[in-house]
């Protein structure tokens, strides 16, 4: 097996930025980073498109006593994705869907005020919105991201990110309008064996990165 393809994330956002170079400078392109891993990515990608950057957060639904098996998602937006088949064979209630939803909404908008920090969340509808990671081994979150960022009514939905195993890009081209991938490594074992440095990307840094994207965005858009 060859060694790794990327020095680290930043480096990984600014490759894969340039597979990208259609959606730049156009006024309906936003970017949606999952973080935490996802977020010094959609940074360099947000950048370099000069488009504006936002967290995009997947919780999952784990199945009460079996909290492992997912019987659904929730992510950004107040959208709830549910899984009918394991929920209609295990017999889970609506209102044991509800309990564990309502415990993980309350998780997920924690962490959404944590990251943004005031800021208000970037509009969805008629947008063109590129979700990025930092790679897709077996692709269940991203694929729980565009099933919820369809339901906020985008124009297009990319799904962006610097390496991924085949399966999971071609499971995805499936349900997303477009998969832009700079590599599919075989055999691809795990995300982190691509990047030389692939230490934990922190709540810190994700703060950090969105506040940056931010100001840099406001500087660029404003009148000169």
């Amino acid at each position: 097996m060859r060694g790794p393809d990327f020095q680290d994330r930043f480096v990984a956002g600014r490759e894969l930025a340039a597979l990208l170079e259609r959606y730049a400078h156009r006024p309906d392109t936003r970017v949606f980073a999952l973080p935490r891993g996802g977020v010094p990515v959609g940074y360099e990608v947000a950048r370099a498109l000069g488009a504006p950057l936002d967290v995009f957060l997947v919780r999952k639904l784990g199945t009460p006593g079996h909290e492992e098996l997912a019987m659904g998602a929730i992510a950004t937006g107040g959208v709830r994705v549910i899984n009918t088949d394991v929920v209609e064979q295990l017999g889970i209630t609506p209102e044991e869907i509800d309990t564990v939803a309502t415990r993980e909404e309350g998780e997920l908008r924690r962490r959404e005020r944590g990251y943004r920090q005031g800021r208000p969340a970037l509009d969805v509808s008629g947008r063109r919105v590129l979700l990025v990671d930092d790679g897709l081994a077996t692709g269940s979150t991203m694929r729980a991201a565009v099933a919820a960022v369809r339901r906020l009514d985008p124009a297009r939905v990319v799904v962006a990110v610097p390496v991924a195993a085949a399966e999971a890009r071609d499971a995805l081209a499936l349900e997303a309008d477009e998969v832009v991938c700079a590599r599919t490594p075989e055999p691809f074992y795990a995300v982190g064996l691509w990047y030389r440095n692939f230490a934990q990307t922190t709540d810190d840094e994700v703060r950090a990165l969105l506040a940056l994207a931010a100001a840099e965005n406001a500087r660029s858009s404003a009148p000169a």
